[in-house]
């Protein structure tokens, strides 16, 4: 045990310094935001201060949840980025081409276009930045684009346009709308423009866009060729240490009757059902804000000619879909770790149960106070000064107002004093539980604390900056210690039934632990290839993303011995439904992150793929499909163990299993994928920007493909009453008995 403390120390500690060196980086090499936008006759076209503005106009109206930028949001409408520059390049290209040649540049000849283009790849691509006056000047052609452009995007936001699902009066105030203009176009120059001294931009020619030679870089082919041969690498490494270790019996002397037959549950323990009703609240309404999302799609001013848009714009659904899915889901996973505290050490701490209340209590507050604050920010019901703290961030997955983050922060941090409380005990008797104690402790601890990296994004955070510290959230704290979290719980769980023994979960679990850490720190970097981050972002994400894959490719083999775990003896049957969910999260991991994850991680995958369908592919799979079906797991494990003599009906919560299971892969095999894998052959054929268009999007086929929904997500659909039906039953029936 104590070499593999010290790999995990070792793993933590060189991790988080490359991070933290790479997060330095970033700030100094992010792309400048300009005071203002001069044309070289004087005129000023971005007055000073107008694009971190505007960057609070795009966060308040929604952020990421309306169309994306640098490709990260929301799939229906554009991505404002590719949007905008494309629109720009168009018009430049068209103004020239009929002052010279009297034509639309369509109508030139290949000879002329090509004059054209080569001209406007010049001029865009050179960076006229003065870091001293903090001026970006621009030629007065890109002045009347601008305007142009600006008169488009007020007719998209004050009009309302159901293609891309976009409500009137998104944005109200005209000066603001100018604002908004003056952020979307500091984000395509930085995409467009060259770094000083280099031939690559800020975004590092994203997004493709042929017209000025944005296209795939040097470093971008090369490590998305080390990343492939990192990965085969690291497979045929896992299968030799797989291949080496020492065969010991799965099963050792398990006991003929359930160790928890006897248990009574304590006060607090007993408190945590709420929590566990909560969990299924949230389910169900997320699963009605996806079907409206979803819907919004194909009829992006209503919901089966319900105008529900003029209440419930697409932004408010999509926002509230995310960001309950995160709820409900940590909710699930609290709970549980609350309910094992005492069953871990035998020990029910003094007011712990007015602790689990109290926290309850907070989480109530922050998660109906965060829902309501953005509706209010969306709909315009909240003043400006207020929007930061109570609105919406503009950010996904962290879309809470800073307040609410605040005070989310303030909860973990109390579950995690209860967690302590309540394993302090245990941990004291220095035993062979004192391993996988310790680390639960760890993991415990980083959940907690991790949230706080959301506190890092201000008001006027440069987005490269606000970037970095968001992936740290969305996939240090739910995709990295959320796991470690998820490996020890299940370890623990079936140590607890006396099918494992705890020395070997201790020692298994801290192993899983360094192998998966040792690429999922520092593969955070590969949200960030395009994302205003110098190059070494690229060469280091995709390699330790490339890592974080090879421990999935051997999931199969943690799914067959939780197979045989439930088969271990009769009375371990009553465990069998529970212990199913942890093999469908063996599953999920190999599929939703491991080969969809892997399908778009290589640098130019990402490239041509970033916000597509693909991502929702790997997100569905990857959060529900692991982190989901682990806390449904772990909600019935504890209520299980709440009452174990209790008789189950089966039948329902294996009709539950199986629909969500089958819905989730038709959803994403029916529907996504294929409109995912269409938009990469137009994003690769002519342009990222044709790809998130309502001109490829709107057509009979993709509609047909978004249809194709409908069928996944009603099985989906399905199997989640089927949940909520058997856990209210076995629930009355238990307060009956």
């Amino acid at each position: 045990m104590k070499r593999y403390w010290i790999g995990f120390a070792a793993v933590i500690s060189i991790s988080f310094v490359v991070l933290g060196w790479v997060g330095v980086r970033i700030y100094q090499q992010a792309p400048p935001i300009a005071e203002q936008v001069v044309t070289t006759d004087g005129v000023v076209i971005v007055p000073a201060g107008d694009i971190s503005t505007g960057q609070t106009i795009w966060q308040a109206m929604g952020g990421m949840e309306v169309g994306s930028v640098w490709g990260h949001g929301s799939y229906v409408a554009p991505d404002w980025t590719a949007d905008w520059l494309h629109r720009e390049l168009v018009f430049i290209l068209n103004d020239w081409s009929r002052s010279e040649f009297g034509a639309s540049y369509d109508e030139l000849t290949r000879e002329q276009q090509a004059q054209l283009q080569a001209r406007l790849e010049s001029v865009i691509r050179k960076n006229t930045y003065d870091a001293e006056t903090g001026t970006i000047t621009i030629d007065p052609v890109r002045a009347r684009a601008f305007e142009s452009n600006l008169a488009h995007y007020a007719d998209v936001f004050m009009n309302g346009r159901p293609e891309y699902a976009i409500h009137k009066n998104s944005i109200k105030d005209p000066e603001k709308l100018r604002q908004f203009a003056a952020f979307i176009f500091w984000s395509s120059w930085a995409a467009s423009t060259n770094r000083p001294d280099d031939d690559i931009t800020y975004t590092s020619n994203w997004p493709h866009e042929p017209l000025i030679g944005n296209r795939p870089t040097g470093e971008a082919v090369v490590w998305t060729g080390v990343s492939i041969i990192v990965l085969l690498a690291g497979i045929g490494g896992m299968a030799w240490f797989y291949a080496s270790r020492k065969e010991e019996p799965l099963l050792g002397d398990v006991p003929a009757s359930d160790p928890l037959m006897n248990s009574a549950s304590t006060p607090s323990q007993l408190a945590t059902l709420k929590y566990f009703w909560t969990v299924l609240g949230l389910l169900l309404l997320q699963m009605a804000m996806g079907i409206i999302v979803a819907h919004y799609g194909v009829e992006g001013d209503g919901f089966y000619g319900i105008p529900i848009s003029d209440y419930l714009p697409y932004s408010v659904a999509r926002t509230w879909h995310t960001q309950i899915g995160i709820f409900w889901i940590a909710t699930a996973w609290l709970a549980a770790g609350l309910f094992i505290g005492p069953a871990v050490s035998g020990v029910e701490p003094k007011f712990q149960r007015l602790g689990v209340n109290v926290l309850f209590g907070a989480l109530l507050v922050v998660v109906l106070g965060s829902m309501a604050g953005e509706w209010l920010s969306i709909m315009h019901y909240l003043p400006d000064n207020m929007l930061f703290f109570f609105g919406h961030s503009g950010y996904e997955y962290i879309d809470l107002g800073k307040f609410f983050q605040i005070a989310l922060l303030i909860g973990l941090i109390l579950w995690f004093v209860l967690m302590f409380r309540a394993i302090r005990p245990a941990l004291q008797r220095k035993d062979e539980q004192k391993p996988i104690l310790t680390l639960f402790l760890i993991s415990s601890g980083a959940i907690a604390s991790f949230y706080g990296a959301a506190l890092m994004v201000g008001k006027h955070t440069n987005l490269a900056v606000a970037e970095y510290w968001r992936w740290w959230v969305v996939h240090l704290w739910v995709e990295g210690f959320f796991e470690v979290f998820a490996t020890v719980v299940i370890a623990f769980l079936f140590a607890r039934l006396k099918l494992l023994s705890l020395k070997t979960a201790g020692e298994a679990t801290v192993l899983s632990a360094t192998i998966f850490l040792s690429g999922g720190i520092i593969g955070t970097l590969h949200h960030l290839y395009f994302s205003g981050t110098p190059t070494v972002v690229l060469a280091l994400g995709s390699v330790f993303s490339a890592l974080e894959v090879v421990p999935l490719v051997f999931v199969g083999y943690e799914a067959w011995e939780n197979i045989k775990l439930s088969r271990a003896k009769e009375w371990v049957r009553n465990y069998q439904w529970p212990i199913y969910f942890f093999v469908a999260v063996a599953f999920w991991n190999l599929v939703g992150a491991g080969l969809f994850g892997f399908m778009i991680n290589p640098p130019v995958a990402l490239y041509y793929m970033q916000g597509l369908n693909t991502t929702p592919v790997h997100a569905h799979a990857a959060l529900f499909g692991v982190y989901g079906m682990l806390g449904i797991g772990l909600l019935l494990f504890c209520l299980r163990a709440m009452n174990p003599t209790l008789n189950w009906n089966n039948s329902t919560i294996q009709f539950s299993f199986w629909s969500m299971n089958i819905g989730l892969m038709a959803m994403v095999t029916l529907s996504l994928l294929p409109v995912g894998l269409m938009q990469t052959w137009a994003s690769v054929e002519y342009g990222y920007w044709y790809a998130r268009s309502a001109e490829f999007l709107q057509t009979d086929v993709m509609i047909t493909l978004r249809w194709m929904r409908a069928f996944g997500d009603t099985i989906f659909a399905a199997g989640i009453v089927a949940l909520v039906l058997f856990v209210g039953q076995i629930t009355f029936r238990g307060m009956k008995k």
